[in-house]
Protein backbone atom coordinates (compact mmCIF):
# COMPACT_ATOMS: atom_id res chain seq x y z
CA UNK A 1 0.00 0.00 0.00
CA UNK A 2 1.39 3.54 -1.42
CA UNK A 3 1.28 6.74 0.50
CA UNK A 4 -1.24 7.98 -1.77
CA UNK A 5 -4.76 6.84 -2.41
CA UNK A 6 -5.84 9.04 -5.47
CA UNK A 7 -3.33 10.20 -8.30
CA UNK A 8 -3.58 11.95 -11.33
CA UNK A 9 -0.87 12.42 -14.18
CA UNK A 10 -1.23 14.51 -16.32
CA UNK A 11 -5.34 14.05 -17.65
CA UNK A 12 -6.23 15.05 -20.60
CA UNK A 13 -10.33 14.91 -21.17
CA UNK A 14 -12.69 16.54 -24.08
CA UNK A 15 -16.22 15.79 -25.01
CA UNK A 16 -15.38 16.32 -28.69
CA UNK A 17 -14.19 19.95 -29.16
CA UNK A 18 -14.94 20.84 -25.25
CA UNK A 19 -11.65 20.60 -23.60
CA UNK A 20 -12.88 18.77 -19.68
CA UNK A 21 -9.64 18.56 -18.18
CA UNK A 22 -6.23 19.81 -19.23
CA UNK A 23 -3.39 18.28 -18.41
CA UNK A 24 -4.56 17.61 -14.69
CA UNK A 25 -1.78 16.09 -12.13
CA UNK A 26 -2.37 15.52 -8.64
CA UNK A 27 -1.88 13.30 -5.45
CA UNK A 28 -3.62 12.70 -2.28
CA UNK A 29 -2.30 11.46 0.63
CA UNK A 30 -4.37 8.54 2.92
CA UNK A 31 -6.14 9.85 5.59
CA UNK A 32 -7.06 13.27 5.23
CA UNK A 33 -10.04 15.44 3.91
CA UNK A 34 -9.43 16.86 0.50
CA UNK A 35 -11.52 19.68 -0.98
CA UNK A 36 -12.07 19.58 -5.21
CA UNK A 37 -13.11 23.14 -5.17
CA UNK A 38 -14.58 24.97 -8.00
CA UNK A 39 -17.41 26.77 -9.87
CA UNK A 40 -19.70 24.54 -11.84
CA UNK A 41 -18.08 23.76 -15.50
CA UNK A 42 -14.69 23.83 -14.20
CA UNK A 43 -14.32 19.73 -14.74
CA UNK A 44 -14.87 18.77 -11.20
CA UNK A 45 -17.82 15.86 -12.15
CA UNK A 46 -15.84 14.35 -15.53
CA UNK A 47 -12.99 14.18 -12.99
CA UNK A 48 -15.00 11.72 -10.39
CA UNK A 49 -16.77 10.07 -13.03
CA UNK A 50 -13.15 9.61 -14.34
CA UNK A 51 -12.29 8.21 -11.12
CA UNK A 52 -15.16 6.05 -10.63
CA UNK A 53 -14.93 4.23 -14.22
CA UNK A 54 -17.77 6.09 -15.72
CA UNK A 55 -15.33 7.42 -18.51
CA UNK A 56 -11.74 7.34 -19.59
CA UNK A 57 -9.37 10.03 -19.62
CA UNK A 58 -8.06 11.03 -23.82
CA UNK A 59 -4.60 10.78 -21.96
CA UNK A 60 -2.65 10.39 -18.84
CA UNK A 61 -3.65 7.99 -16.30
CA UNK A 62 -5.56 8.43 -13.17
CA UNK A 63 -4.92 6.01 -9.92
CA UNK A 64 -6.95 5.10 -6.68
CA UNK A 65 -5.22 2.86 -4.54
CA UNK A 66 -2.26 2.53 -7.24
CA UNK A 67 -4.85 0.87 -10.11
CA UNK A 68 -6.67 1.79 -12.65
CA UNK A 69 -10.41 2.70 -11.83
CA UNK A 70 -12.30 -0.71 -12.53
CA UNK A 71 -13.40 -3.22 -10.06
CA UNK A 72 -10.81 -3.75 -7.62
CA UNK A 73 -11.23 0.31 -6.69
CA UNK A 74 -14.76 0.27 -6.69
CA UNK A 75 -14.03 -2.37 -3.40
CA UNK A 76 -12.43 0.03 -1.37
CA UNK A 77 -13.96 3.46 -2.54
CA UNK A 78 -17.55 4.51 -1.36
CA UNK A 79 -18.94 6.93 -3.59
CA UNK A 80 -21.83 9.37 -3.15
CA UNK A 81 -23.25 10.95 -6.61
CA UNK A 82 -24.64 14.43 -7.27
CA UNK A 83 -27.99 12.91 -8.12
CA UNK A 84 -30.52 10.35 -6.65
CA UNK A 85 -29.60 6.72 -7.12
CA UNK A 86 -31.89 4.68 -4.95
CA UNK A 87 -34.90 2.59 -6.41
CA UNK A 88 -38.06 3.92 -6.00
CA UNK A 89 -39.36 0.66 -6.20
CA UNK A 90 -37.91 -0.25 -3.27
CA UNK A 91 -38.28 -0.48 0.16
CA UNK A 92 -35.42 0.92 2.27
CA UNK A 93 -34.87 -2.93 3.79
CA UNK A 94 -34.58 -3.94 0.59
CA UNK A 95 -32.25 -0.96 -1.06
CA UNK A 96 -29.60 -1.59 2.32
CA UNK A 97 -29.56 -5.44 1.83
CA UNK A 98 -29.00 -4.57 -1.91
CA UNK A 99 -25.70 -2.44 -1.25
CA UNK A 100 -24.88 -4.88 1.69
CA UNK A 101 -24.99 -7.61 -0.89
CA UNK A 102 -23.37 -5.72 -3.34
CA UNK A 103 -20.00 -4.16 -0.96
CA UNK A 104 -17.75 -6.78 1.57
CA UNK A 105 -17.04 -3.76 3.47
CA UNK A 106 -21.08 -2.50 4.37
CA UNK A 107 -21.21 -2.04 7.68
CA UNK A 108 -24.61 -3.17 9.01
CA UNK A 109 -24.58 -2.25 12.85
CA UNK A 110 -23.66 1.43 11.64
CA UNK A 111 -26.64 1.91 8.62
CA UNK A 112 -29.07 0.66 11.82
CA UNK A 113 -28.24 3.37 14.14
CA UNK A 114 -27.82 6.02 11.53
CA UNK A 115 -31.49 4.69 10.13
CA UNK A 116 -32.64 4.75 13.96
CA UNK A 117 -31.34 8.33 14.80
CA UNK A 118 -33.34 9.95 12.00
CA UNK A 119 -36.31 7.01 12.41
CA UNK A 120 -35.48 6.07 8.64
CA UNK A 121 -38.10 3.15 9.06
CA UNK A 122 -37.19 0.06 6.78
CA UNK A 123 -40.07 -1.35 5.64
CA UNK A 124 -40.82 2.17 4.59
CA UNK A 125 -40.96 2.31 0.19
CA UNK A 126 -38.54 4.42 -0.95
CA UNK A 127 -40.94 6.52 -3.49
CA UNK A 128 -42.97 7.38 -0.06
CA UNK A 129 -40.02 9.45 1.26
CA UNK A 130 -39.75 12.89 0.80
CA UNK A 131 -36.62 14.30 -1.33
CA UNK A 132 -34.46 15.29 2.18
CA UNK A 133 -34.86 11.50 3.46
CA UNK A 134 -34.36 10.30 0.22
CA UNK A 135 -30.80 12.32 0.51
CA UNK A 136 -30.09 11.36 3.69
CA UNK A 137 -30.83 7.46 2.83
CA UNK A 138 -28.27 8.01 0.20
CA UNK A 139 -25.69 9.47 2.35
CA UNK A 140 -25.92 6.80 4.89
CA UNK A 141 -25.97 4.33 2.65
CA UNK A 142 -22.22 5.78 1.22
CA UNK A 143 -21.14 6.77 4.79
CA UNK A 144 -22.09 2.73 6.10
CA UNK A 145 -19.46 1.13 4.20
CA UNK A 146 -15.97 0.61 5.69
CA UNK A 147 -14.56 2.50 2.93
CA UNK A 148 -10.53 3.50 2.28
CA UNK A 149 -11.57 6.10 -0.02
CA UNK A 150 -14.85 8.12 0.23
CA UNK A 151 -15.72 10.11 -2.93
CA UNK A 152 -18.54 13.21 -2.52
CA UNK A 153 -19.93 14.46 -5.03
CA UNK A 154 -21.56 18.11 -4.02
CA UNK A 155 -23.36 16.18 -1.16
CA UNK A 156 -24.41 20.16 0.15
CA UNK A 157 -25.39 21.23 -2.76
CA UNK A 158 -29.37 22.46 -2.59
CA UNK A 159 -29.93 21.74 0.86
CA UNK A 160 -30.52 24.03 3.88
CA UNK A 161 -27.95 25.20 6.27
CA UNK A 162 -29.01 22.59 9.13
CA UNK A 163 -29.07 20.05 6.87
CA UNK A 164 -25.89 20.74 5.76
CA UNK A 165 -24.55 20.56 9.30
CA UNK A 166 -26.34 17.45 9.27
CA UNK A 167 -24.38 15.60 6.54
CA UNK A 168 -21.20 17.16 7.40
CA UNK A 169 -21.49 15.95 10.75
CA UNK A 170 -22.29 12.18 9.38
CA UNK A 171 -19.69 12.21 7.38
CA UNK A 172 -16.48 13.05 9.77
CA UNK A 173 -18.51 10.83 12.80
CA UNK A 174 -19.48 7.67 10.63
CA UNK A 175 -15.93 7.90 8.12
CA UNK A 176 -13.92 4.56 8.64
CA UNK A 177 -10.23 4.82 10.55
CA UNK A 178 -7.61 6.10 8.69
CA UNK A 179 -9.86 6.38 5.11
CA UNK A 180 -9.55 9.61 2.93
CA UNK A 181 -12.57 11.43 2.12
CA UNK A 182 -12.75 13.51 -1.73
CA UNK A 183 -15.32 15.90 -1.46
CA UNK A 184 -16.49 17.66 -4.64
CA UNK A 185 -18.30 21.11 -4.02
CA UNK A 186 -18.39 24.42 -4.87
CA UNK A 187 -19.81 25.75 -1.03
CA UNK A 188 -16.38 26.75 0.26
CA UNK A 189 -17.09 28.59 3.58
CA UNK A 190 -19.78 25.72 4.52
CA UNK A 191 -16.84 23.04 4.33
CA UNK A 192 -13.39 24.36 5.12
CA UNK A 193 -13.57 23.71 8.69
CA UNK A 194 -13.02 20.09 7.99
CA UNK A 195 -10.89 20.50 5.13
CA UNK A 196 -7.43 19.25 5.11
CA UNK A 197 -5.85 19.74 1.56
CA UNK A 198 -7.98 22.31 -1.03
CA UNK A 199 -7.32 21.37 -4.97
CA UNK A 200 -8.77 24.04 -7.06
CA UNK A 201 -9.82 23.09 -10.34
CA UNK A 202 -10.36 26.10 -12.99
CA UNK A 203 -11.65 25.36 -16.57
CA UNK A 204 -10.26 21.67 -16.56
CA UNK A 205 -6.46 22.97 -15.04
CA UNK A 206 -5.45 23.11 -11.51
CA UNK A 207 -5.77 26.45 -10.02
CA UNK A 208 -4.29 25.69 -6.54
CA UNK A 209 -2.97 22.53 -4.90
CA UNK A 210 -1.68 22.69 -1.18
CA UNK A 211 -2.70 21.43 2.56
CA UNK A 212 -5.25 24.21 3.64
CA UNK A 213 -2.93 25.15 6.62
CA UNK A 214 -0.34 26.38 4.27
CA UNK A 215 -2.49 28.45 2.05
CA UNK A 216 -4.07 30.20 5.26
CA UNK A 217 -0.44 30.73 6.36
CA UNK A 218 0.44 32.05 3.20
CA UNK A 219 -2.12 34.14 2.42
CA UNK A 220 -3.15 35.29 5.26
CA UNK A 221 -7.14 34.61 3.95
CA UNK A 222 -9.78 31.74 4.58
CA UNK A 223 -10.37 29.36 2.00
CA UNK A 224 -13.44 30.87 1.07
CA UNK A 225 -11.79 34.30 0.24
CA UNK A 226 -9.00 32.57 -1.82
CA UNK A 227 -11.72 30.93 -3.32
CA UNK A 228 -13.49 34.02 -4.46
CA UNK A 229 -10.36 35.92 -5.86
CA UNK A 230 -9.42 33.10 -7.70
CA UNK A 231 -13.31 32.52 -9.25
CA UNK A 232 -14.05 36.01 -9.47
CA UNK A 233 -16.00 36.64 -13.08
Amino acid sequence: MGDYIFECDGVFKSYGSILALDNVSFKVERGGVVGLLGPNASGKSTLIKLAMGMLQPGTGKLLIDGKAPGAETKKITAYLPDANYLFNWMTVEQQVKYCADFFKDFNMEKCDALLNGLQIFKKQKIKSLSKGTKEKLGLILTMSRDAELYILDEPIAGVDPAARDFILDTVMSNRAEGSTIFLCTHLIADIEPILTHAIFLNRGRIALDAPVAEIKEKEGKSLDEIFREVFKW
